[in-house]
C-alpha cells in the first residue's frame, strides 16, 4: 500500500498539528497488518484534550475523514489516540 498509507499519515498528521498547542510533539506512526492499518497518534499530554474534543466530536471528526479517505483505497483503518509526556 506504500504511497496510499504515507498519504493517510500526512493527513492524520497535518490536522492533529493544526489543532494542538505543541505541534512538535505529534508524532504518526503506521503499524500495517494483511487486512487493516492502525494509525497511532501520539500528542502530549496537555494536548490530548484538544484532539479528543469535548464528548469525543474531534477524534470522531478526524475519524471520519480517515474512513471516508481510507474506504476511496479500500483499506480498513483505524485510529488510536495515544498520549505522550512533554520531552
Amino acid at each position: 500500500m506504500g504511497k496510499e498509507a504515507d498519504e493517510l499519515k500526512n493527513l492524520i498528521e497535518y490536522v492533529s498539528k493544526a489543532l494542538v498547542d505543541l505541534p512538535n510533539q505529534v508524532r504518526v506512526q503506521l503499524v500495517e497488518g494483511e487486512q487493516t492499518t492502525v494509525i497511532e497518534l501520539k500528542v502530549a499530554k496537555e494536548d490530548l484534550g484538544k484532539v479528543i474534543g469535548k464528548q469525543g466530536r474531534t477524534a470522531r471528526a478526524i475519524r471520519t475523514i480517515l474512513n471516508g479517505a481510507s474506504t476511496k483505497l479500500r483499506k480498513r483503518t483505524v485510529l488510536e489516540i495515544i498520549e505522550v509526556a512533554v520531552e
